[in-house]
């Protein structure tokens, strides 16, 4: 997923901002991404900032604050969240998720549909959305022949989704991939590995802001919805309205996976939490409560 950035706790740095423009620029941040930037990481900021500003040519801060806010400040942002969110993510990372659709859920929608629609949400530079194709493409579409799977890869990050794009990753991204899929879906290019055009085909992408409300309005009758290691980035005001957009984007049934460590416990009612086996997801029910939580073996 699209973190924020990681720094040493106690670097050296001389002071880009004054204690306004901090506060300035972080309640700026967070009202347009949700992100919020805590005192102890106000170092962190200030790199970002600080390259922005030699790469620009500004003297100052305060300079910068005005770029940001006149007519060139769209573009400018993009940059610095680019510049403050990385890539940290990996194939595979989440096999317990895949065992519950082969087991459970695909099995129960490919009886009575033929497309199933799904996103994921905070995508980065696209191991996700590729780790889905390929098991798609390797576990369910042989025995579901007519079945057909739509994925759309999200991120505010421009700069990952580029690298999603081209579908070319290091020795990290594929080391949980199984040997017979990397042979079968890799073009191994020296340490790098370039992930077949059939595979890539599966998944599109597009840039996209969890906390833009319009523009989470457009995405739309989706049967799952993955948005893993995502959410602890976000303040509990922040959880409860990207959930709630993620509620409204699901059809009835629908489920929403998140990760391992999250919960939606205190977030939203909305969803059932249902749990298979050692994993909890949540589903979008006409009544749905949390005081119970269906068993799945």
């Amino acid at each position: 997923m699209s973190l924020l950035a990681r720094l040493p706790l106690t670097p050296q740095h001389h002071t880009v901002l004054s204690d306004a423009e901090f506060q300035q620029l972080r309640q700026l941040i967070y009202e347009k991404t949700g992100l919020y930037f805590q005192d102890n990481k106000r170092y962190l900021l200030e790199s970002r900032v600080g390259r922005r500003l030699n790469e620009l040519r500004l003297p100052n801060g305060q300079a910068y604050l005005r770029l940001l806010q006149n007519g060139q400040g769209r573009d400018e942002f993009r940059h610095l969240i680019n510049a403050i969110t990385i890539n940290e993510t990996y194939f595979f990372r989440a096999p317990a998720h895949l065992e519950v659709l082969e087991r459970h859920i695909l099995p129960e929608w490919l009886r009575t549909k033929r497309q199933v629609r799904i996103w994921s949400a905070g995508c980065s530079s696209g191991e996700e959305p590729y780790t889905l194709a390929i098991f798609l493409r390797d576990r369910i579409q042989p025995r579901y022949p007519n079945a057909r799977f739509e994925i759309i890869g999200t991120d505010i990050n421009t700069k990952v989704l580029k690298q999603a794009q081209q579908g070319l990753y290091g020795d990290y991204a594929v080391r949980n991939v199984p040997p017979e899929y990397l042979q079968r879906y890799f073009i191994q290019q020296g340490n790098r590995y370039q992930l077949r055009d059939e595979i890539r085909k599966m998944v599109k992408f597009q840039v996209l802001n969890l906390a833009d409300e319009i523009a989470m309005s457009t995405m739309r009758n989706f049967d799952l919805i993955i948005c893993a290691n995502v959410l602890i980035y976000f303040d509990d005001n922040m959880k409860r309205r990207v959930v709630q957009s993620f509620y409204r984007s699901l059809v009835p049934g629908g489920y929403l996976f998140v990760g391992f460590s999250e919960t939606l416990y205190g977030i939203s009612q909305a969803f059932q939490p249902v749990r298979f086996g050692k994993a909890i997801v949540y589903r979008k029910e006409a009544e749905a409560s949390e005081s119970n939580t269906r068993r799945h073996g």
